[in-house]
C-alpha cells in the first residue's frame, strides 16, 4: 500500500498508513465476493436485528448505540414498516417518474412539507444523502440561471471546513474534511471554499471570547470569503445544523445561522441547510410558537433561520430502505415555474414507490408515538449522564450534541486540546474494543476532528424510541470501554498525567440482561 494514499476504513474513520501489503494480508485475504471497506478481513456478518440489538453469526449480541450512521431511528425490525412494505409491494415496486407518478412519495411529500409548516414548497426523493447534496447544489445553480435577472456567473460554493457532505464527486467537492478529499483532490470541482466552522470548543477564545463576540468574527470571516471570491459568483452556503460524521455531533452557537444569513442575504446568495445526519428529529428541536411540532434541526430556536434548500436522509426511512430528499423552498420552486418549469436532473431511482413508503411509514410513526418529545426527554438525560461521567478521563476533552447525537471528543491534553496521533487509531480503537465481550456496544468512530486529519472522537445516536435504563446501558459501558481502552493501549501516558492508575472495576450493567 502506498504510503501516500489514506484509507477510509468506515464511514467516517479516515487514516493514512506506511505499512505494505504483506504475504500474510494476502494469506488471510477474505474469501468475500463483495468488494468490502476491506480487502483484509471480512466485516462482522450480522444474521438477525431486533429492537436495540444485532445479532451476530458469530453468537455476539451488539447493542446498537449508534443506528448504524445515525440511521436506525426506530430501531431495528419495526413490523409496522415491515407490513407497509409488503403492502406497497402488492401495488408496485418501480416504475419510471419520466412517466409516472405513485401514492407513497406523494403522501411522504406531503407530510414532509407540513412538517417544515410550509416554509418549503415541494420535495424530491433519492437514494441517498450524497444524491440529495448533488440535487441540491444543481438546484441552486439552476435557480440562479431562472431568476427574473439572471445571474449565470453563480457557480461557487462556501461550506466550512472539517465538513463532510458526502462521498461522490460533487458533495466532496462541496465538503472540507482534508483526509476525505485527499486523494481526489485533483478531481474535485475548483468552484469551492470553505470557512472556520461553528465549533465552540476549539473556536471560541473561553473567557476572553462570549459567544456573541465569536458569532460576530465567523460572521465576518463569511463576509470577507464572499468578497475574496466576489459576491456575485457564490450559489451558496452549505452547513449542517448540528455537524454530525466530521466533528462529532457539534451544534451552532446561538446566534450563528442567523449572521449567516444575513451574509447570504446580502449578497444574494442560497442557504442550504445539510440534515442528512442531524434531522428527521435526531436533533430534538426545541417547540416553539411558530414550531409547535418540530421535526427538523433548523426548526429549533437555536438556529432561528428558514433554509432555501434543505436536505434529508438516514433517519427518513430509518435503514428500511435506501431514501433521501431535497425538500425547495417556494422561492425556489416558483421561480423553476415561472422559467423552464422543471427541474433539469433525473435519476432512474428517484421517487422509488417502496423507499418513499418506508420513509412514509417511519415519519408517520415518529408522528404518532411523539419520538421527538422522547429524543428530546432521553437526550437530554444521555448527555447529562455522559459528562458527569466522563468528566475524569484525562483523555475526553469535550462531550457535546443535541437530543439523541451526541460525541465524544479525545484529546492528549485537557488545557491544550492537543489531539492524538492519527498513527494510534484513537477512535477506531475505541469502537473495536466496544464490539468485543463484554462490552459488545456498537460506537461510531470519527477522525479528522481538530483540523481535517488530525483528532478522534466517537458518536452515540440510539433509537428514538430508548427508554431511560437504555440510557443509562449506554453511558456505563461506553465510559467502561473508554477508560479500558487508554488503560490497555495508552496506559504510560496515563500515568504521566495522572500517577498511578488502577484498572477500574467492570460496569454491573455490562453483561446485565436486556429486553
Amino acid at each position: 500500500m502506498s504510503p501516500s494514499v489514506l484509507v477510509v476504513n468506515d464511514g467516517n474513520v479516515v487514516e493514512s498508513t506506511d505499512k505494505k501489503t504483506t504475504q500474510d494480508d494476502i494469506t488471510r485475504a477474505t474469501k468475500s465476493a463483495v468488494l468490502h471497506r476491506s480487502l483484509h478481513a471480512d466485516p462482522l456478518q450480522v444474521v438477525s436485528a431486533q429492537g436495540n440489538y444485532l445479532y451476530l453469526s458469530n453468537g455476539q449480541k451488539i447493542f446498537d448505540a449508534t443506528g448504524g450512521a445515525a440511521v436506525s431511528c426506530l430501531g431495528h425490525g419495526d413490523v409496522r414498516v415491515q407490513e407497509a412494505l409488503i403492502d406497497q409491494m402488492s401495488q408496485v415496486s418501480y416504475c419510471h417518474s419520466l412517466f409516472f407518478a405513485t401514492r407513497a412519495p406523494e403522501e411522504l411529500a406531503k407530510l414532509l412539507i407540513a412538517s417544515t409548516y410550509n416554509e418549503m414548497s415541494r420535495a424530491f426523493f433519492i437514494c441517498s444523502g450524497s444524491e440529495a447534496i448533488e440535487a441540491a447544489l444543481k438546484l441552486a445553480r439552476q435557480y440562479h440561471l431562472e431568476k427574473p435577472h439572471p445571474e449565470p456567473s453563480r457557480t461557487h460554493f462556501i461550506s466550512r471546513q472539517q465538513s463532510f457532505h458526502g462521498t461522490t464527486l460533487g458533495a466532496l467537492s462541496a465538503g472540507g474534511h482534508a483526509a476525505r478529499r485527499a486523494i481526489f483532490e485533483p478531481i474535485l470541482s475548483a468552484n469551492t471554499s470553505r470557512v472556520s466552522p461553528c465549533y465552540a470548543y476549539r473556536g471560541l477564545n473561553g473567557i476572553l471570547d462570549s459567544e456573541a463576540a465569536y458569532v460576530r468574527r465567523l460572521e465576518a470571516e463569511l463576509d470577507a470569503e464572499f468578497q475574496r471570491v466576489g459576491p456575485k459568483k457564490v450559489a451558496a452556503f452549505i452547513a449542517e445544523p448540528v455537524v454530525g460524521a466530521a466533528l462529532g455531533c457539534v451544534p451552532s452557537v446561538p446566534g450563528y445561522f442567523k449572521a449567516v444569513r444575513r451574509v447570504c442575504d446580502k449578497y444574494g446568495a442560497l442557504l442550504i441547510m445539510d440534515e442528512i445526519m442531524s434531522g428527521a428529529g435526531r436533533a430534538g428541536p426545541e417547540p416553539s410558537e411558530r414550531y409547535p411540532k418540530p421535526l427538523h434541526a433548523w426548526q429549533d430556536p437555536s438556529v432561528g433561520v428558514t433554509p432555501d434548500l434543505m436536505t434529508m436522509g438516514k433517519g427518513l426511512g430509518g435503514g428500511f430502505m435506501p431514501v433521501a430528499a431535497l425538500l425547495a423552498s417556494k422561492t425556489i420552486v416558483e421561480t423553476l415555474k415561472m422559467g423552464s418549469g422543471a427541474f433539469s436532473h433525473g435519476q432512474t431511482y428517484q421517487g422509488h414507490p417502496l423507499a418513499c413508503r418506508a420513509a412514509l411509514e417511519v415519519q408517520k410513526i415518529i408522528q404518532q408515538d411523539d419520538l421527538v418529545a422522547n429524543v428530546r426527554k432521553q437526550g437530554a438525560l444521555l448527555g447529562r449522564l455522559l459528562k458527569e461521567k466522563l468528566a475524569a478521563i484525562p483523555a475526553v476533552g469535550d462531550v457535546r450534541g443535541k437530543g439523541l447525537f451526541w460525541g465524544v471528543e479525545f484529546v492528549m491534553n485537557k488545557r491544550t486540546k492537543e489531539p492524538f496521533d492519527p498513527a494510534l487509531g484513537v477512535a477506531m480503537g475505541v469502537h473495536e474494543l466496544g464490539m468485543q465481550p463484554p462490552f459488545n456496544i456498537s460506537l461510531y468512530p470519527g477522525t479528522g476532528t481538530a483540523d481535517g486529519r488530525k483528532g478522534d472522537h466517537v458518536i452515540i445516536a440510539p433509537a428514538y424510541n430508548i427508554t431511560a435504563d437504555d440510557v443509562r446501558h449506554i453511558v456505563d459501558t461506553t465510559v467502561a470501554v473508554i477508560r479500558q481502552y487508554f488503560l490497555q493501549n495508552h496506559r504510560d501516558w496515563l500515568l504521566s498525567t495522572l500517577g498511578d492508575v488502577e484498572a477500574p472495576p467492570p460496569s454491573q450493567n455490562i453483561n446485565k440482561p436486556r429486553k
